[in-house]
């Protein structure tokens, strides 16, 4: 029987580790022409006979994507592969002969694209279209991505994406220790989500040595979002609720009613999107109707608005 291993795109190099045997084992390695030498090193040319007709003890290397990729028992490329395409790629982009305007941006000029993609992949979950989600995900990675390689270029302190994939492990591994104990130390069992989220903040805790129970909050965050997590950190330090700003000046008011919304186990920030979203979609649906009546959307009275607004 003929093994198909299907290599990494643009990293032939890279085998998946599943392959092995079969490749130590292989009578004959073939390859489609023009396959990556590193990955078709020793490996004969593959003249595109059916690789069912192959001999036995035959490997067949193939890239992503092509026909025989799909073949019954083809050895995928290992999971993960297409990020280091993309590390890849936002290395050459980066690097002398690559993008001009990709060379010259900073962190702090790529800040508003990582803000808005961050709000497109929002509308996509919230829309429920998996297309946008798709490619808005992807989005958000290239900003990962990008900041990872700027970082890199630092002078005095530089970091790349391995040094940020590596954190994020550590991070994971040392935050369940239920799930990935150290030795015979499995930690205290977690049997719940609300266990794990109590567990997580006592080990976030003790790592980061924070003085204050508010550190750590971002408070560049959305307005909403902001006073609801200050809500929700206080009350978990014991912080009595009528303590809360309780003025009457309108930030204060809507500092309370964000923290009602949070304490009762709502989502403030995404009530008010909500809420946003459908008067949105009410007054485009008012500004249609009136646009079927031969009235101009822009120039409705309070009359026309109040006679189009319940129109279906």
């Amino acid at each position: 029987m003929t093994a198909v291993v299907v290599t990494c795109p643009r990293r032939g190099a890279a085998l998946p580790a599943a392959a092995l045997p079969a490749l130590r084992a292989a009578d004959r390695v073939l390859a489609v022409p023009g396959l990556d030498a590193g990955a078709a090193a020793g490996a004969q040319d593959w003249d595109g006979t059916d690789p069912g007709g192959l001999p036995d003890g035959t490997v067949l290397l193939v890239p992503a994507g092509h026909p025989a990729a799909t073949a019954t028992g083809a050895v995928p490329p290992p999971a993960g592969h297409g990020v280091l395409d993309a590390v890849a790629v936002m290395d050459r982009l980066r690097s002398p002969g690559g993008c001009p305007w990709d060379a010259e941006q900073t962190h702090e000029s790529l800040l508003r694209y990582l803000v808005e993609e961050c709000y497109e992949l929002y509308q996509s979950i919230e829309d429920g279209d998996r297309t946008e989600l798709r490619e808005e995900l992807g989005d958000v990675l290239l900003q990962v991505l990008f900041h990872a390689r700027v970082a890199a270029e630092h002078a005095d302190a530089p970091f790349g994406i391995d040094e940020v994939a590596t954190g994020l492990v550590d991070k994971l591994v040392g935050r369940h220790p239920h799930v990935f104990p150290a030795g015979d130390d499995a930690g205290e069992e977690v049997r719940t989500a609300a266990d794990q989220d109590r567990r997580w903040d006592e080990l976030k805790r003790a790592e980061k040595q924070r003085e204050s129970s508010l550190d750590g909050v971002a408070a560049a965050q959305p307005a909403v979002a902001l006073a609801a997590k200050l809500a929700s950190r206080t009350a978990k330090a014991g912080l009595p609720a009528d303590l809360l700003p309780g003025g009457e000046e309108t930030g204060e008011h809507l500092f309370r009613v964000a923290a009602a919304a949070q304490l009762g186990g709502g989502d403030p920030e995404a009530a008010l999107r909500t809420a946003a979203r459908a008067f949105d979609a009410r007054v485009r649906a008012a500004e249609k109707a009136a646009a079927a009546a031969g009235k101009a959307p822009h120039a409705l009275t309070a009359e026309d608005w109040r006679a189009f607004w319940d129109t279906p």
